[in-house]
């Protein structure tokens, strides 16, 4: 079963997507765009602010990512 979403700010979000080896394609105002360069399909946006992400905004995230909640923890 997987794990319950954490709350997590973008600027702590963003650290574990680099880690599996997504890259900063471009930025628009305030959200940050992600590519993974072996699988181009997966685009990943996520809004950069001070305030922790809602979860359904993070499951999204996490979703564009191709991951599961579990992998996506054991990256932070």
């Amino acid at each position: 079963m997987s794990q319950k979403l954490p709350a997590l700010k973008p600027k702590e979000v963003l650290p574990a997507l680099r880690k599996a080896g997504f890259l900063i394609a471009r930025i628009t105002g305030s959200h940050y765009i992600l590519k993974h360069p072996q699988q181009p399909a997966l685009r990943v946006t996520i809004p950069m602010h001070n305030k922790d992400l809602k979860r359904g905004t993070l499951r999204s995230i996490i979703d564009q990512a191709g991951m599961t909640v579990d992998e996506f923890i054991k990256l932070i």
